[in-house]
This record gives structure tokens, C-alpha cells and sequence, in this order.
């Protein structure tokens, strides 16, 4: 029996859980199609991005109609990321790839403590000029460094909207339209790699993520609370920090 069926019921659940979350899902998504049997650079990169988009453009919709997406942070946030990762590509400068990852993977697990502690941080609602130099600053910077080490941002983008003082549904569904413009450049950048797709498995994938997507963002966005959504945001950032500490330094 061909292994990657068990792909779609699963991704049904990540899409679900990562969507409520401003994520679209691609760090698990990728490694899972490779450990059930796909070609990592031919099949699982470009399949993984592709789903990492239906994920975060699915919620991004839902989090638009409830009003959730904080506008003025995301535009200027999105443009960057779609800007300055070919930009850090083409610098190809010489760092040291894992002492930067962990300094990420802290940051990441500093922002899922900081949620978990119930901690906020303190000044206020951001102002218009502040949301655009977040979103022009953050989404630089981290597109810059996503370009330059060949892995995504949108891990990180969650974590630093909330400790800038988004509230935490704002936060994952900004991060939602953010992650959606950045994952399509992405994706444009690896469809090329493609060989001889499998469509059968291609479309069951898509079809699952769509469907757990639209799920996740709905609960999201209508049912829980900002507690709930606080917890779930600690417990999943960790465990992102995680993995990108014992796949990428360790």
C-alpha cells in the first residue's frame, strides 16, 4: 500500500491546528511527504508550499470576513517578505547557519512561554506609524534572513506580532495573510522543481488541508476565546522551537 494515503487524514489535523494559528504549515508538511516517500526537492518541497498556501489563504479569508486581520501591519509586513528573501538569496553571505536558527528557535520558544505565562506586553494599542515600521522592520528582517537561509519566516511571524502587542487572534490572523503572500512567492520559486506530479495524491492533499483549514479558522475565529487561543499558541510554538533546534542545530 502506497504510504503517502495516509498523508491527507493527517494533514486534515495539521491544517486544522496550524490555521488557527496564522501558520501555514510547511515545516511539518515537507518532512512528512518525505518520510512517507516522496522525493524531498522534486515532490515534498513544492507540494508542501503548495498546501502551506491553501492553509494560510483558506483562514486568511475566514479571519478577513470576521475583521480580524489587522490591515495597516500586514500590508507593509507582507510586501517585505515577498521583497527581501530574493534579496537575501542573491547577498549569499557567509553566516553561520545553525547559531542563527537557534537564535530564532529561542525566539520562538521565549514567544510560547510569554503566551503561556499569560504575560502581555505593556503600552498599549500600536499606532498607525508603529504598525507600518513593524511591518516594514519585521517583515525585512525576516524575509531577508528566510532568503538567505533558505527556510521560511512564517514560524516567526506570530511570535512577533504578539510580543509588539497584538492581541493573539489578531496576531495569528495578521500573521494568516502574511504568511499567504510570502508562501506563494515560495511557491512560485519551487513549483519549477515539480516532476511528474502524482495529481491523485496532489489534489487529496489539497483537498484535505482546504477542509482543515476551513474548519481550524472558523473555530478559531467564532469559538475560542483568547485564552484558548493563547495556550494552543504556547504549546504549538514550542514544540516548533523544538524541532527546528534538534532538525537544524543538533
Amino acid at each position: 500500500m502506497n504510504l503517502l494515503y495516509f498523508a491527507p487524514p493527517l494533514f486534515f489535523v495539521i491544517a486544522l491546528i496550524f490555521s488557527m494559528l496564522g501558520m501555514g504549515g510547511s515545516q511539518i508538511y515537507i518532512p512528512v511527504l518525505f518520510w512517507l516517500g516522496m522525493d524531498f526537492k522534486t515532490e515534498a518541497i513544492p507540494l508542501g508550499m503548495l498546501l502551506n498556501v491553501v492553509n494560510s489563504a483558506t483562514a486568511a479569508t475566514t479571519y478577513a470576513r470576521e475583521k480580524l486581520i489587522d490591515w495597516k501591519t500586514a500590508i507593509p509586513f507582507a510586501v517585505c517578505m515577498v521583497v527581501f528573501p530574493p534579496l537575501g538569496t542573491l547577498a549569499n553571505v557567509s553566516l553561520p547557519t545553525r547559531p542563527v536558527i537557534l537564535i530564532f528557535a529561542l525566539f520562538t520558544a521565549t514567544a510560547g512561554l510569554l503566551m503561556l505565562s499569560g504575560w502581555r506586553p505593556k503600552g498599549g494599542p500600536l499606532s498607525q506609524r508603529k504598525k507600518w515600521m513593524v511591518g516594514i522592520l519585521g517583515g525585512g528582517i525576516l524575509g531577508f534572513f528566510a532568503g538567505l537561509l533558505g527556510r521560511g519566516g512564517g514560524s516567526f511571524v506570530v511570535p512577533l506580532l504578539y510580543i509588539v502587542g497584538l492581541e493573539a487572534k489578531v496576531a495569528a490572523a495578521t500573521s494568516a495573510m502574511v504568511v499567504t503572500f510570502s508562501g506563494v512567492s515560495s511557491f512560485i520559486s519551487h513549483i519549477v522543481l515539480a516532476a511528474r506530479p502524482n495529481w491523485i495524491i496532489w489534489m487529496l492533499c489539497v483537498a484535505a488541508v482546504f477542509l482543515g483549514s476551513q474548519a481550524g479558522s472558523h473555530l478559531m475565529a467564532t469559538k475560542l476565546k483568547g485564552k484558548s487561543v493563547k495556550l494552543i499558541f504556547g504549546f504549538v510554538l514550542l514544540g516548533v522551537a523544538a524541532i527546528l533546534i534538534v532538525k537544524d542545530v543538533l
